[in-house]
């Protein structure tokens, strides 16, 4: 893949950026246009090599975009589709605590991907949104859809209604796995999204969980989170979803403190298995060393 044009985007002292620390996640906006150029001293400064094909770096608490690159494009999402999956499931304040059951009809037929969740098997919808975050299980997510009022076409519904007050507007679900191509974002939509899902408690909590135990019919079974860097102690991260399918490439946002300030990182279509993340801690180490404080101080002399 040829790297397109990187855009850094202008610090201002609401976006300074700094290495994680742990703060309570919030609600702030994002903006929805790019933001302008760095200072020249900083766009001199090497940008991180990042590998994924499209992607948008936010200051979450100010809006600034401060890296991106074809972040309007149009692509499919994969299992990153689950964010908007859980967000509609608990919107719907359905009983987390019913016990629902995974039939054939959960199945991939699609793409006969692989389950750890047997079909038959008794989960509680709670844990099935737990599983569906945090392991990308497409038997939990196609279930929730399924046990949604209406079924999966009233499910889809209202994926789409979410996304368009979101203002996702370059985006369409058609069901609520990821494993269908037909489920499209861009980077600049799934930054809304992404920022619309850390408002949900449970949300945050489910998809940074490390791994999880889950009681079923022949024992009980351990789930694992698909994002290794949750259990890295270099990280804070407040809110986490990968994704793979093959027209979607390896995907990952997140939710994540640097410095102090919660950033959302959205990146898709990496090419390799390990790509995504270590296009995350290229980045974090880019941020981290990034000459913003000084930048900062000099333009606050300016403006006084």
């Amino acid at each position: 893949m040829k790297p397109g044009r990187l855009f850094v985007a202008c610090c201002c002292a609401a976006s300074l950026i700094c290495v994680a620390s742990a703060a309570p996640p919030e609600r702030v906006s994002v903006a929805k246009k790019v933001a302008t150029p760095l200072l020249a001293e900083a766009a001199r400064a090497d940008s991180p090599e990042l590998r994924s094909e499209s992607f948008l770096i936010v200051d979450q608490r100010s809006g600034e975009a401060l890296l991106a690159r074809n972040a309007d494009r149009v692509a499919p999402v994969a299992s990153i589709t689950k964010l908007m999956t859980a967000m509609v499931v608990l919107d719907a304040r359905q009983p987390l605590s019913e016990m629902l059951t995974v039939t054939e009809d959960d199945r991939d037929r699609l793409r006969k991907s692989r389950s750890r969740l047997p079909i038959g098997s008794r989960v509680s919808r709670e844990d099935l949104l737990r599983l569906a975050l945090m392991s990308s299980e497409n038997r939990a997510a196609a279930a929730l859809a399924r046990y949604f009022p209406g079924g999966d076409k009233a499910f889809a519904r209202a994926m789409n209604d979410k996304a368009r007050k979101l203002g996702m507007t370059r985006s369409r679900f058609v069901e609520g796995t990821g494993l269908s191509a037909g489920n499209v974002s861009t980077a600049r939509d799934l930054s809304l999204m992404l920022k619309a899902a850390s408002g949900y408690p449970l949300i945050r909590q489910f998809s940074t969980d490390s791994h999880h135990t889950v009681a079923l019919a022949r024992g009980a079974r351990e789930f694992r989170n698909t994002n290794p860097l949750v259990k890295d102690p270099n990280w804070e991260i407040s809110l986490s979803k990968t994704g793979y399918i093959e027209e979607a490439g390896r995907c990952l946002v997140m939710q994540t403190w640097m410095r102090g300030r919660p950033v959302l990182v959205v990146l898709l279509d990496s090419f390799g298995s390990r790509t995504r993340t270590a296009d995350a801690r290229r980045l974090q180490k880019w941020l981290a060393q990034r000459p913003w404080d000084a930048l900062v101080m000099a333009r606050k002399g300016a403006a006084g």
